[in-house]
């Protein structure tokens, strides 16, 4: 089948590869005029990197990032709350990769190319609006000279991110994305490694929270690239979400300027960044009672736009790309195709965006401000025997991945 995709970002170039794969006639529609590599930094969930690996990128994407060795926990003090082993190193048959977006993003652009040609790849083309009947698509594309293009195609799978135009014309009334009341901040830095070197921190609560991770091995130098964000709860931000706006440091650098832990200062991280500061408010959608609508689908954050908690955004995207090339490989009605991804997908990502306006798994350190706001002599004076674990088995049971991947014996 012709199936058009809009959005060459994760899940559609994904999606690209994925159903090239499986015979069918892809183009992909992407409204920037170039696309060029965000430096921050991306993770990627076993699950998911199981998926990439038999679409055969999985090896590269591994060589330019860092396979994550354990997730810490910390409350605002540096006490460590939480840690546990990830992806290989949790005994599971996939890694945990931490790296750049663009990395990611130009990893499966190459394989994309690869797959369907670089002239199938069409930049410069905004999804604007469509059209269909019992057969086919009309697709309407905007240029950013005001030009409009009309493709046709079979099936349209719209990876348009949180802006959708498709999802605008399928729900009119739905708004802009709902703001969470907390606006992130990253960067990243060149310094030595901390911990284990391939280890993701998070530190702090809700409203005030410092992340960070390894995106790329060693350097020569003894150095690494680490990726960080910082998070804060300020007011209603009226600014429309643009991953590329700069921030500025005094907005958010005083309030972790006590921050000095024996294992990470973070006043230090955030001073030697050697990129742009990205500010982003963090936003999300509620969950849709439909994404499919005849031969329309949704997919990744044009469907499910989520809270960054619990490295779910393109791990999803990656796992709706699964679930629509099986739907397509085992029915005939294209439509019904649709219908099948739909009813796999939806309900599994609507519990994770309402989990993670909850803080998913990030919960225990709001629990440990709550419960221990000075910080603590032991954590089990904290939280109850099995209580921590409880939370993380929770969490990773309805992301997928307790289903999906199978621990080595």
């Amino acid at each position: 089948m012709r199936i058009a995709i809009a959005g060459a970002g994760i899940g559609g170039l994904a999606c690209a590869i994925a159903l090239a794969d499986e015979g069918h006639d892809v183009c992909v529609y992407e409204a920037a005029p170039q696309l060029m590599p965000l430096g921050v930094g991306i993770n990627l969930l076993p699950h998911a990197a199981k998926i990439l690996g038999g679409l055969g990128v999985l090896d590269g994407l591994l060589k330019a990032g860092v396979a994550t060795r354990e997730l810490v926990y910390h409350n605002r003090h540096g006490q460590r709350i939480w840690a546990e082993p990830r992806g290989l190193f949790a005994g599971f048959d996939a890694p945990q990769i931490s790296m750049a977006r663009g990395a990611l993003q130009f990893g499966l652009l190459e394989a994309a190319i690869a797959r369907i040609g670089e002239k199938r790849i069409v930049r410069d083309r905004r999804l604007a609006s469509f059209t269909q009947d019992a057969d086919a698509v009309d697709i309407q594309l905007t240029d950013s000279s005001g030009g409009v293009h009309i493709q046709s195609a079979d099936l349209l799978v719209c990876a348009d991110g949180i802006h959708s135009a498709a999802r605008a014309q399928l729900y009119p009334g739905e708004g802009p994305p709902l703001y969470s009341g907390r606006t992130l901040w990253r960067a990243t830095t060149y310094a030595k490694p901390f911990l284990t070197g391939s280890t993701m921190i998070m530190a702090g609560h809700q409203d005030q929270k410092f992340v960070c991770y390894p995106i790329e091995p060693v350097r020569e130098d003894g150095l690494q690239r680490i990726n960080w964000i910082t998070e804060l709860a300020v007011p209603l931000s009226r600014r429309r979400e643009d991953w590329n706006r700069e921030g500025q440091r005094e907005d958010f650098l005083p309030r972790f300027m006590q921050w000095k832990f024996d294992w990470l200062d973070v006043p230090a991280l955030v001073n030697g960044a050697e990129s742009p500061i990205y500010e982003y408010p963090m936003v999300d959608r509620d969950p849709l009672p439909r994404w499919s609508h005849g031969r329309v689908t949704l997919l990744g954050d044009a469907a499910h736009p989520m809270y960054p908690i619990g490295s779910n955004g393109a791990s999803q995207a990656i796992l709706d790309v699964d679930a629509l090339s099986r739907a397509l490989r085992g029915h005939a009605d294209p439509v019904e195709a649709f219908r099948a991804y739909e009813a796999e997908r939806l309900p599994a990502t609507a519990a994770i965006v309402l989990s993670n306006r909850k803080n998913g798994p990030e919960h225990c350190m709001q629990l440990s401000e709550e419960r221990a706001p000075s910080g603590f002599d032991k954590i089990d004076d904290v939280f109850a025997p099995g209580e921590l674990k409880a939370m993380s088995d929770k969490y990773k049971q309805l992301t997928g991945q307790l289903n999906a991947m199978k621990a080595k014996p």
